[in-house]
């Protein structure tokens, strides 16, 4: 029987598909603008959170190396200093998990998510800069700037992810989304190199070997590098259309919890963007817990001297570059869904790759790492672009994006939680990594589940 509630979702449906066929791509300086706050934050992404400030964070965070290598204490406790980390970084995600839907939903209401973003971005690079005064005795600036920096780096993501589809056509998403990613790893490494330069020859800032200048002069250029180039986007984008009306001045925070009910609501009610979701939420616990513990697993289970850590690293970004845009053009052949179940696949393989290395296999160590380059880049911009291309017709954008962000954290959360506990259970990273196997096995079956709907008759 067709209901009154059928006949208006098709007759939404019919506005969404006429609106989405006749939007226009914005100009390429407004396209360049946003892909160029991907080169401005990614800095962060690579030099703080990837190589140089958890080695750092490693050998300043101990009580003393002749009783211990790790134990560190903080605010009284102690604990050991990689545990410090990755509880501090859990924490970060968790307080951007929580607050991130509240504050999307006030800002599409508003329309003020660019203040939002800038208000993040700001914060964040103080945070980064602010490590220069991280040393032994400032234990306690160190882990308060990696919270701050890390709430500012996603933070400002989700502001930033909303403007994708305000700004890009249907057909021109995924070429737009691999765009920002590209310029984001090649604005990473470039400023990686000239962190590596301060590194290696600290003679250049006065120090030697045994001085932490080098090490605490690179935090301060992402925080400058990350808010500089931030005001060359934020300058550019476009100033976002209020989704709502009205004096919020004394019930703001109801409505924005009204906005974010709205947005669930209409969630439930969306199959195909809920499958995707459900899968992405499995197989991305995966991709963010290898993004995060990839060094750490190589050098301290597999024994890879640090220099080839960092080669490695630097590898797995110019990898991603090229993998971006060869999955963004597959997509364009077979379609985003079973695009990304290809991709899951080969994730699969590459854990299982990853839990049979041996021991000091440098070369094999760099051969799974160009490998994960090459689908880590392409998995992020693909997962992005299709949750863009699923979201209904909205004003809400950065309300749904929050969803897709706060799906993300809770599941890297999960993630580092589970590889942790594992190795602590089991003595060995291999078995954690095995474990990973498990998320991607359980997305690749909802993707399944996801494109099996598609396949049904309308």
């Amino acid at each position: 029987m067709f209901t009154q509630t059928g006949f208006f979702y098709s007759a939404a449906k019919f506005l969404f598909l006429l609106k989405e066929a006749t939007m226009q791509t914005a100009p390429k300086k407004v396209v360049n603008a946003w892909a160029m706050y991907d080169w401005a934050n990614s800095a962060y992404n690579l030099v703080i959170t990837s190589t140089i400030f958890p080695a750092y964070f490693e050998a300043i965070a101990v009580d003393n190396k002749e009783t211990s290598k790790t134990a560190v204490t903080f605010l009284g406790r102690h604990f050991e200093n990689t545990a410090l980390y990755n509880y501090a970084l859990a924490f970060a995600m968790l307080i951007v998990a929580v607050i991130s839907p509240l504050l999307s939903s006030i800002a599409d209401y508003k329309g003020n998510k660019k203040n939002f973003m800038r208000f993040f971005m700001t914060m964040g690079s103080i945070a980064c800069a602010s490590m220069f005064f991280f040393e032994k005795d400032t234990l306690i600036i160190g882990v308060l700037s990696m919270i701050v920096a890390c709430v500012g780096f996603w933070g400002s993501l989700v502001f930033y992810n909303s403007f994708l589809p305000e700004i890009a056509a249907p057909e021109d998403r995924d070429r737009i989304s691999a765009k920002g990613f590209t310029y984001g790893y090649i604005g990473s490494v470039l400023l990686q190199v000239i962190c590596f330069i301060f590194v290696f020859f600290p003679g250049i800032l006065g120090g030697d070997k045994d001085s932490t200048i080098q090490f605490r002069t690179s935090f301060l250029l992402v925080g400058i590098w990350w808010w500089g180039f931030g005001q060359y986007s934020l300058r550019r984008l476009p100033k976002p259309i209020p989704a709502g009306s009205g004096d919020l001045q004394h019930q703001i925070l109801s409505k924005g919890y009204k906005e974010l009910r709205k947005v669930w609501n209409q969630l439930t009610h969306l199959p195909p963007l809920k499958r995707f979701l459900a899968a992405f939420f499995f197989y991305n616990m995966g991709v963010q817990t290898v993004m995060l513990v990839a060094a750490l697993y190589g050098k301290s289970e597999l024994e890879i001297p640090t220099d080839n850590l960092i080669i490695a690293i630097i590898l797995i970004q110019l990898i991603a570059i090229p993998g971006a845009f060869t999955i963004s053009w597959l997509s364009s052949k077979i379609g985003n869904i079973k695009t990304l179940i290809s991709i899951v696949i080969l994730w699969i393989l590459l854990c299982y790759i990853g839990y049979l290395l041996p021991v000091g296999g440098i070369y094999e160590f760099y051969g799974l790492a160009a490998s994960v380059g090459f689908v880590m880049g392409g998995i992020q911009s693909l997962s992005r672009s299709t949750y863009a291309k699923l979201m209904p017709e909205t004003k809400d954008t950065a309300s749904f994006f929050s969803f897709y962000d706060v799906t993300e954290k809770v599941a890297a959360v999960i993630g580092i939680f589970s590889f942790g506990f594992i190795n602590e259970l089991t003595g060995s990273q291999r078995s954690s990594v095995l474990a990973l196997m498990i998320f991607f096995i359980i997305g690749l079956l909802l993707l399944f589940y996801a494109a099996a709907l598609k396949k049904k008759p309308a």
